[in-house]
């Protein structure tokens, strides 16, 4: 990859950032199928909606420039889901679960509102104010997600912790068939 000045370094952020939303617009049906908590798996579906209209944005800005969308994989994205996968696929109780998925995907908004925030500076020294204003507008969604993440973890997080009325907590993951089991608390 050549770069050569400020614009082309914007460009090449922006391509980053359309495959790493790509990435989650497939990432994101898994993770909401994946959660228990019903609040958690509604926030996912919402988000979803929410990173369709990223997409969205990034293709206006892609027009704005005149630049084509392709040529760019977001290899951080990639290893964060690769991570969130690996989470999916271990044994561990309902509430535990949620709350490592929570964290899976705080790590993706921390990592977006990076990228965004990066993005934005570059563009507003550009004087790109169209460019400016989509992306502040999918930087602030990405932080209302991470603030409501942070507000179910503080009620899964606590249930993570405690087993459930009989001693024994739900665990769900790789048994092979998808069912839930049970198992005693003992640690």
């Amino acid at each position: 990859m050549k770069v050569s000045n400020l614009q082309e370094l914007l460009i090449d952020e922006l391509k980053d950032l359309y495959n790493a939303e790509q990435q989650l617009v497939k990432a994101l049906p898994k993770m909401a199928k994946s959660a228990n908590s019903d609040e958690l798996r509604t926030a996912f579906e919402e988000h979803l909606e929410q990173t369709k209209g990223h997409v969205e944005r990034l293709d206006r800005a892609f027009e704005s420039l005149d630049v084509a969308t392709r040529g760019k994989k977001c290899m951080g994205m990639e290893g964060l889901i690769g991570e969130g996968k690996e989470l999916l696929e271990a044994e561990m109780p309902e509430a535990v679960l949620d709350a490592g998925i929570i964290g899976a995907a705080q790590k993706v908004e921390h990592y977006e509102i990076a990228a965004y925030g990066t993005a934005r500076r570059h563009a507003e020294l550009l004087n790109l104010d169209d460019v400016v204003r989509l992306l502040e507008q999918t930087l602030d969604e990405e932080k209302q997600t991470d603030e409501r993440l942070t507000e179910i973890a503080e009620s899964i997080n606590v249930e993570a912790e405690e087993p459930d009325e009989s001693g024994d907590r739900k665990v769900r993951g790789a048994t092979g068939n998808g069912k839930r089991q049970r198992i005693g608390a003992h640690r």
